[in-house]
Order: structure tokens, then C-alpha cells, then sequence
């Protein structure tokens, strides 16, 4: 029976240092304030000669020879999540000896494969993918030639992703309304083909529920991840009936767009409605009032894409990366139900 093959993982595990770290040494990377010290480099070098690696191996890839250059896609890098991930992702690269180059694909997959294609004749060893989505068919097509790729911050089933625990954080937020005395909430709950969406309001929907309590559909509207989208998706709530006391957006900026469109109904968010949104994003806590959100390890889930990318391209075929959220509570949701609930009525 053939031994197994022996990975980056292997070789970083052995040596105690990161997969990050051993690419550099064994790529002869120096130089920068991350370089490998010689005695680190050694290490790993005695490492991979001690677990019987080759750098043969490397020759399994789409080419024999590297570019040292990884490609991302993004729905848009204006996005301050999406930013904070491809920052992570660069200093990451850097740490491993690549360069980065970084796209928009204003989540469309027209635009998503035409972007992909440039990225490819310019040679990148590989993609990390921050649109995916179970629209089009790229992930299937790139799969088909043998592309390295990693998915960050969605998920596709049955591809390589670093994610953030997308389900835990929406339970967060139930359990947190749910200890407030809440019952009539609504949900805000993004694009219906992105994963972040779906997760957190399934996650959320799933806590509610165990608690005996229900969600009407009409209070669950699907829309854009912006200001725009969070006014439209909170305006289409408040149409449908009595407001809820409690609103989760799944993002921050549809959190924002909400809060907008409860003053224009008069409501005012951290005392008549509570609003929790998601990322925790720099401006969360400059707001007025200060917004309840889930905080995601974005800058962590960026490094680690490109240690799952650089483990792939080194020949090895690492297990997805589920990273946890924390719920950071504030003036936006911080109070019980309204005492004075004839105003619901």
C-alpha cells in the first residue's frame, strides 16, 4: 500500500510553526518583518526532510512552475467586511511568499467568470473566492480543470471554505431577544442565494422556534446587504402590520437602513424597537444609538483562506475552517420589551 501523502500541514505540525510559515521556509522566502528566521527555516527544512516530503509534489498543481500570485473575487471591496477579509488575506499572502490581486464582481456571475478568466490568464496559482454561491456554474467549471480554490465567508457544500459560524451567531441573536422578553420580532434576512443570509436566519429561526415562539412569513423579507436594502426590507415589515419589538438584520448596513426607515414611522430604535444587526462593523458603535451585532473574525477568516489555498496548491486537501462570532450587546437592543405595549397595537 503507498504511503500517504505528506503535506504542508504535516511538515508545519511537525516543525510547531504555522502552514504560513513553513510554505516561506520551504520556498526559500526571506526578508520582511514575518520572514522565517534561519533557524526556523532549518527546522522546517528538517522536517519535510524527516517526513520524507518532495517538492516533486508541487508538479501535481495546474502548472509545474508558480506565479506566486493568488486572485480574490469580491462582491464589492467598498464593502468594509469584505475589505477587513481581503486585508487579512494580503497580510497573509504576504507572510506566505505570494502577491494578491483583487476583483468586484457586484455579485453577479457573468461578472464572476469573466473576472475568474482574467485572473487565470494572468496565471494565478489560485483563487479565493469571497461571491460564492450556488448560481452559475464557475465553482463546478473551475473544480472541472483542477483550479486550486478556496471559498471565504460563504459556503457552497462540497467546496473548500473558511466561514464564519454563520448559524451560532443568528442563535446568539434569538437567545439574546429572547432573554429581553421579546415575542413579535421580524428578520432582515438578506440575499436568499448567499450563505451569510441563510445561516444566520436559519440559525436564528431555529432558537425561535425551540422557544415555542413563531416568525410570520411576512416578516421575514429577503434583500440587498446594504442602506438601501435594509430601508426597503424594514419598510416591507412595517407595511404588513403592528412593528415588532425586536428586528435582526443580517448585516450591519441592513441594520442601518432599518433604523432609517423606523424614525421615518416614528419609532425610535433602543426604546420602542430593538435592532440587532451583524459583522460589527467600525461604525456599529459611532451610531447615535449604538447597534447590537454579531462580531465575525473577518481579518481571521482572510488569513486562514490563504493558509487552506497555500496547503491546497502545496498538494494537500484541508478541512473546511468554522470560525466562532460574538454577540456584543449595546443601546440598540440592551432593553426589555416596551413598557407600554398599547403602541404595538
Amino acid at each position: 500500500m503507498p504511503a500517504a501523502r505528506v503535506t504542508l500541514r504535516d511538515i508545519a505540525r511537525d516543525a510547531g510553526v504555522s502552514v504560513t510559515t513553513a510554505s516561506r521556509a520551504l520556498h526559500g522566502v526571506t526578508g520582511g518583518a514575518r520572514a522565517p528566521s534561519a533557524a526556523t527555516a532549518a527546522r522546517v527544512r528538517a522536517s519535510a526532510a524527516r517526513l520524507g516530503y518532495s517538492r516533486d509534489q508541487l508538479a501535481t498543481g495546474l502548472r509545474t512552475r508558480r506565479s506566486r500570485l493568488l486572485g480574490m473575487l469580491v462582491p464589492r471591496l467598498t464593502d468594509p467586511v469584505l475589505a477587513t477579509i481581503y486585508e487579512g488575506v494580503e497580510a497573509a499572502a504576504r507572510d506566505a511568499g505570494y502577491r494578491t490581486v483583487v476583483a468586484n464582481t457586484f455579485d453577479d456571475p457573468d461578472e464572476q467568470r469573466a473576472r475568474a478568466a482574467v485572473m487565470l490568464d494572468h496565471r494565478v496559482d489560485g483563487l479565493i473566492i469571497g461571491d460564492g454561491s450556488d448560481r452559475g456554474d464557475l465553482l463546478a467549471d473551475l473544480d472541472r480543470r483542477g483550479v486550486p480554490f478556496v471559498l471565504v465567508s460563504r459556503r457552497v457544500d462540497g467546496h473548500p471554505a473558511v466561514i464564519g459560524d454563520d448559524v451560532t451567531g443568528g442563535r446568539l441573536v434569538a437567545e439574546h431577544l429572547l432573554e429581553r422578553g421579546h415575542e413579535r420580532v421580524a428578520v432582515l434576512a438578506g440575499e436568499p442565494y448567499a450563505s451569510t443570509g441563510r445561516d444566520r436566519a436559519a440559525g436564528f429561526l431555529e432558537r425561535w422556534s425551540a422557544a415555542g415562539r413563531t416568525v410570520p412569513a411576512e416578516r421575514v423579507v429577503h434583500g440587498p446587504f446594504d442602506v438601501a436594502g435594509g430601508r426597503w426590507a424594514m419598510q416591507r415589515v412595517l407595511e404588513a402590520g403592528p412593528p415588532p419589538t425586536a428586528v435582526f438584520a443580517v448585516n450591519d448596513f441592513t441594520a442601518i437602513g432599518a433604523m432609517g426607515a423606523l424614525r421615518d414611522a416614528g419609532l425610535r430604535v433602543g426604546r420602542d424597537v430593538a435592532l440587532v444587526g451583524y459583522n460589527d462593523v467600525s461604525i456599529s458603535a459611532e451610531l447615535p444609538v449604538p447597534l447590537s451585532t454579531v462580531a465575525a473574525p473577518n481579518d481571521e477568516m482572510g488569513r486562514r483562506a490563504v493558509e487552506l489555498l497555500v496547503e491546497i496548491l502545496d498538494g494537500g486537501r484541508p478541512d473546511p475552517v468554522l470560525l466562532s462570532p460574538r454577540l456584543r450587546v449595546r443601546a440598540s437592543s440592551a432593553f426589555g420589551v416596551p413598557s407600554s405595549p398599547d403602541r404595538y397595537r
